[in-house]
Parts: structure tokens; C-alpha cells; sequence
């Protein structure tokens, strides 16, 4: 066998589900400096983790929320707000149309008020100004 292959801190360690407190207690190198006295008397070092199988709910079976670090409300805040822009962009949107029809409608009675205002002018006497 290779020399120095395993490691050295091989022990046993306390992992604590912060969720609802329970703990575990299996061998692991896992760096930490906080300690834990359990009910055997010894003191092993401490782990805390945010998850694990006592609170996830693949393994109890009941949906429960854990959100230590905030993740689900700033999703919700960021989901409320793109909501709010989305709405607003559709009524700026809706606006400039209105406008555009409204400026396509003006122009539309303008061209009317101009062609009747023109006296009316067939083929026959444009040519025969032509020729004059």
C-alpha cells in the first residue's frame, strides 16, 4: 500500500441538523472548531448542517420549508417585481399604441380633408392641358 494515501483525522464527529436539532454522531474529517458534549460524557467536534435526512422531506414524507438563508423569499420578492415590470411595460405598450392609432387617424382625416378640398381632375383635362 502507498504511504500517506488516508487521511490522518479520521474520528468520530457530531453532526447537527439545525433545522430541528437532532444529531448524528459518524466518523468524518470534517474541519470544525466548535465542540459537543452528548449524553455519553465524551466532547466531539461539532458540524452543523442546514439538512438532513431527519428534516428532508424525500425521507419524513411532510412538505416543510427550510429557508435559512433566505433563498425562497428573495425568489418571491424578484418573481413580484418582474410581475410589476411586465405589467407596466404592457400598459406603456398599450399607450403607444393608442397613440400611434390616434397620430394614424389624424393623418387619415387630414388626407380626406385635403382630397376634398381639391377640385376634382380627370385624365381627359390633364391631357388636354398638356397639349395646350
Amino acid at each position: 500500500m502507498k504511504k500517506d494515501l488516508h487521511p490522518t483525522n479520521y474520528r468520530p464527529v457530531v453532526f447537527q441538523d439545525t433545522s430541528n436539532n437532532s444529531t448524528f454522531l459518524i466518523s468524518s474529517t470534517a474541519e470544525t472548531d466548535e465542540t459537543i458534549k452528548l449524553d455519553d460524557g465524551n466532547e466531539y467536534p461539532l458540524v452543523k448542517i442546514h439538512i438532513s435526512s431527519e428534516s428532508h422531506p424525500f425521507y419524513t414524507g411532510k412538505e416543510k420549508l427550510v429557508d435559512i438563508e433566505g433563498r425562497v423569499d428573495r425568489f418571491k420578492a424578484q418573481a413580484e417585481r418582474a410581475k410589476k415590470n411586465r405589467k407596466k411595460l404592457a400598459s406603456s405598450a398599450a399607450k403607444k399604441t393608442a397613440r400611434k392609432a390616434k397620430v394614424a387617424t389624424k393623418n387619415q382625416q387630414e388626407t380626406n380633408e385635403e382630397a376634398n378640398d381639391k377640385p376634382a381632375t380627370s385624365k381627359k383635362s390633364k391631357q388636354k392641358k398638356a397639349s395646350k
